[in-house]
């Protein structure tokens, strides 16, 4: 499931990207080995201590996570002068974390995205679950395993810096059958890019559907309208007023959420759409082309003009959400007192289809007792020239 440098940069080049130098050749620091280090975080409200680990790769960049929540709490690359800045939306301590409502950077489950009625049928017998938006269940439940602390163990060697995090969710948890036990890794290397590959298996059947919410803002400041896009996907999933997929899959041809070439995110997001009133904006799940895949492959493109960072996301799963910061307003106050305002940040969540376990015709997000749930994704980042 490891895709190479070489073989990931020549098929971004179907996405429509520039030429693009690895961040070992933009980056001004002396090459050192990959290292990852703890440090304290801050407490919990019932002073439960938290843990802070900075993964660096051989040239500088670096990427921070909490077993808090297992969130990706910062994310620090070049631009194309050399000069480096935090990409990610956080919190400076646990604390933030624990009161957050935005899923800042955290490992979503059990089910990432939504499931309609905050229900599901499975083999005869319904599970009824937490409704924490609307009437809908929201990102496995008001508890999930953003709001959970987990077991960590970090490594590195010549060519990346890692962090392995595990969780044992019990069976019932947030109303999901089956004892789950989960390990995220987080992987590190010397090109620049962040693996994230998720596993897990089960005691009775479920429903599993694992992400990361991390919000980028590849300028590291100010809001992401003039951040260019490109997703290769030919349909969407629109979605009802509650953002529950309705009907088929539907074409992105002559629509708003045609990105299979480059956008600026801010041309087309105020644009007289249904669609786009119902999310505020940029909130739907795209069906990627090819669907599920046994090794990732290129499916998004993220550039920033002004500072020329770019991000390419691969992933093995079938959908990709993409969410523009719509119910950002400011009332969040992040890292370093820096409030987060509408825009200022999009989340583009590797992911199965919204709703699964209620639509038979989507991507099946089942795992029973003696299989093994598996997917990966990766971001790499690079500078345009």
């Amino acid at each position: 499931m490891i895709v190479t440098r070489r073989t990931f940069a020549r098929r971004t080049l179907a996405l429509g990207a520039a030429l693009v130098l690895p961040l070992g050749c933009a980056t001004p620091r002396a090459a050192s080995a990959p290292s990852v280090a703890e440090a304290a975080f801050g407490a919990l409200s019932n002073g439960t201590p938290v843990s802070l680990y900075t993964l660096r790769n051989a040239h500088g960049v670096e990427a921070k996570i909490t077993n808090y929540g297992a969130a990706l709490v910062s994310l620090r690359v070049p631009d194309r002068a050399g000069a480096i800045d935090d990409i990610l939306l956080g919190y400076d301590n646990a604390a933030g974390y624990e009161t957050d409502t935005a899923y800042l950077g955290a490992i979503i489950g059990r089910y990432g995205n939504r499931i309609g009625a905050a229900r599901f049928s499975l083999d005869g017998a319904e599970y009824r679950l937490a409704a924490n938006n609307g009437a809908n269940s929201l990102h496995g439940g008001p508890t999930g395993f953003h709001k959970r602390l987990w077991r960590a163990q970090a490594s590195s060697d010549a060519g990346a810096a890692r962090l392995a995090l595990t969780y044992d969710s019990a069976d019932g948890e947030e109303g999901f059958p089956g004892a789950l036990s989960v390990e995220v890794v987080y992987t590190l290397d010397n090109s620049g890019a962040l693996a994230i590959e998720y596993r897990a298996t089960t005691t009775k059947p479920t429903h599993v559907n694992l992400t990361n919410h991390a919000y980028f803002n590849l300028a590291g400041a100010g809001d992401i309208l003039g951040h260019k896009l490109t997703i290769a996907a030919e349909r969407y999933t629109p979605v009802d007023a509650g953002l529950i997929p309705e009907g088929p899959l539907a074409p992105v041809a002559g629509t708003p959420f045609d990105f299979r070439t480059p956008v600026a995110i801010g041309a087309r997001i105020d644009a007289d759409n249904e669609q786009l009133r119902r999310g505020r904006g940029y909130d739907h799940n795209w069906a990627l082309d090819g669907g599920m895949t046994q090794a990732p492959r290129a499916v998004a493109r993220l550039e920033d003009p002004a500072t020329g960072r770019v991000m390419e996301v691969a992933t093995t799963e079938p959908g990709l959400q993409f969410y523009s910061g719509n119910f950002l307003d400011g009332s969040i106050v992040g890292k370093a007192g820096r409030r987060y305002a509408l825009r200022s940040g999009l989340c583009l969540e590797t992911q199965h289809y919204p709703n699964s376990p209620n639509r038979p015709d989507f991507p099946s997000t089942v795992l029973r007792p003696g299989q093994t749930y598996a997917t990966r994704t990766i971001y790499a980042f690079s500078v345009a020239s």
